[in-house]
């Protein structure tokens, strides 16, 4: 928002600018072919402003400003100068031009149309073109040619300096043959989308050279044609500016539409939201959206409305895909979202392709992207486990206590028909201690009382101490009076146990050891057996992968060492701060 605001200021100062130097330079009243080059030379600040103010976040719209602001300094310099104006001060801002002519014969064309270099290897000529430039400008400082000095026998030091400058010069001018040329074979490699764009800077470019020739023939050169000088200077303010126009109102280079509104000719601007604000509509959307499936909805409807298309589509890794707008016709364009989450569609748009503004909005909308997709993953696994939880408690039950109790209760009714004897009584009491502890265990396994009483040192202790394997549990003394989070306990509590539960069934582990810590704001435990081991790349590890959702929810972690042979090591964490 800052940077945008500050697009006004600098457009005004430039457009200031302009017409004080204009107006000094020819005096009142000024001539038509003065005022004509007041509002040729205004188009540059007018379109630095607009692309500045819309797309802040790219560079192009203040390199205009740039040339602009050069621009409008330099011709107040000239006319301060021609009334006498501080020598210093005007020797500053009529170098200022050479800026001008820099940025608009190399750098306008270069960063054309997004404000970034076409590639890496550009980077060479970017920065000799900004040595060669500031040479220009500098040996003209140092020389101190103004308007009222330029009929003075120079010195050796204002030579040395004109040299300077000169070489600056020459360096610019070859820096900006080179640069056509690129911008040439971009017209021809781009797509149809660009094409038309890069069409107009060419015709933009070689008008202006052309119209440097006839400044430089018909302004200086001695044949003194006034009108095609004039036409020569205006064809050089002009020709890049009144390009870019075109390319904004003809071929939407920002986007912009002109049509008709109600039934009077009347210019519409229909300008596409900035990436920012594109970016801060989708946070709020996704902050007001309480179910995952709806904030990847609201994403997609994000992505149609950002890019102006017909339809947009968000596909997850689990294949569940939402639709915005009516699906017609295939995507132009998709983009995956990082670390395989899934990837984002895109339909056609009426209002012709999609360009490499719009790729970059899209990677933009990738991060909040892949943010809900991974929510909603998240939020389906966690379900599912739930559901896959209850459903093992419930075989337990049937399978287990359940059956014992049938048969406990066929046994008592059996001692009351016979009346049963001490045999039988024992066997029963028996049959009901066994029912008891299974029981507690089943318990154990949903939520152990030692857990909520005690804290999760002492759960886990209680828990390891039924195992039939040399179980150590290691926990420093002040974490043992500590509690904690009930989600944060029984986050880690259940780790343990499905670790230590692993090791038993599938690695015959002989010794497990188990370490509760709280390092660094961190609540974290440690399972480690001598067990058999497994390569985790190739082993399906689903009871874990449960519980690394459960900490991941939590903002925690679980990771798995292990290699066939030589055991394996289980890190579980969770945040707890401070």
């Amino acid at each position: 928002m800052k940077r945008r605001l500050m697009a006004a200021p600098l457009a005004l100062l430039a457009a200031g600018s302009i017409v004080i130097g204009a107006l000094l330079e020819s005096g009142l009243p000024a001539p038509a072919t003065q005022w004509a080059f007041v509002a040729v030379s205004l188009l540059l600040p007018a379109l630095g402003w607009l692309l500045a103010a819309r797309r802040p976040d790219l560079g192009y719209g203040w390199l205009l400003l740039a040339a602009a602001l050069a621009l409008g300094l330099g011709l107040l310099g000239v006319g301060l100068g021609l009334h006498g104006g501080p020598s210093a001060l005007v020797t500053f801002l009529c170098s200022l031009l050479a800026v001008f002519y820099g940025l608009t014969l190399i750098y306008v064309p270069l960063l054309f149309p997004d404000g970034r270099l076409p590639s890496r290897r550009w980077r060479i000529v970017a920065w000799i073109s900004g040595l060669a430039i500031a040479a220009h400008a500098v040996g003209a400082i140092m020389a101190g040619i103004t308007p009222s000095t330029m009929d003075r026998p120079p010195s050796a030091g204002t030579l040395a300096a004109m040299l300077t400058s000169g070489t600056g010069q020459l360096v610019t001018w070859i820096m900006a043959v080179i640069v056509f040329c690129g911008l040439v074979l971009r017209w021809r490699r781009a797509g149809e989308g660009e094409r038309g764009q890069y069409a107009l800077m060419v015709a933009g470019m070689v008008a202006t050279v052309v119209g440097v020739v006839l400044t430089l023939l018909f302004s200086y050169g001695g044949v003194q044609i006034a009108a095609v000088g004039m036409i020569g200077i205006l064809t050089v303010v002009g020709s890049v500016p009144a390009a870019i126009a075109v390319a904004v109102v003809r071929h939407r280079l920002l986007d912009i539409r002109v049509g008709l509104r109600g039934s009077r000719l009347q210019l519409v601007f229909d300008l596409r939201p900035t990436a920012d604000e594109v970016l801060s509509d989708l946070g709020t959307a996704l902050e007001d959206a309480a179910e995952p499936v709806e904030q990847v909805g609201r994403l997609a409807a994000a992505v149609r409305s950002g890019l102006d298309l017909r339809w947009a589509a968000v596909t997850l890794a689990d294949g569940t895909r939402v639709v915005a707008g009516r699906e017609s016709g295939e995507a132009v364009l998709e983009l995956p979202v990082r670390g395989g989450l899934g990837r984002i569609e895109c339909g056609p748009r009426d209002a012709g392709p999609l360009t490499r503004v719009d790729r970059r909005l899209l990677e933009a909308l990738a991060v909040p992207a892949g943010l809900a997709i991974q929510s909603a993953g998240l939020v389906t696994r966690l379900v599912n486990a739930q559901e896959a939880e209850r459903r093992r408690i419930e075989r337990n039950i049937h399978d287990g206590v359940q059956q014992q109790l049938v048969a406990l209760i066929a046994g008592l009714e059996l001692a009351r028909a016979t009346g049963g004897g001490a045999d039988l009584l024992a066997g029963l009491r028996e049959q009901a201690r066994q029912t008891l502890d299974d029981l507690r265990e089943l318990a154990a396994g949903i939520h152990p009382s030692s857990l909520s009483q005690g804290g999760l040192v002492e759960a886990v202790e209680e828990r390891c101490s039924r195992l039939p394997v040399r179980t150590t549990v290691s926990a420093p003394p002040p974490l043992r009076a500590r509690r904690f989070a009930d989600e944060v306990e029984g986050a880690l509590y259940f780790t343990v146990s499905e670790a230590v539960a692993n090791a038993l069934k599938h690695a015959g582990a002989a010794s497990i050891e188990v370490g509760l810590s709280q390092p660094d704001g961190r609540l974290s435990a440690t399972v480690a057996d001598d067990g058999a081991g497994f390569d985790p790349r190739t082993t399906s590890r689903r009871g874990l992968a449960t519980l690394a959702d459960r900490l991941d929810a939590l903002g925690g972690e679980l990771t798995v060492d292990s290699e066939p042979g030589k055991g394996t090591r289980v890190n579980a964490w969770v945040p707890i701060g401070g």
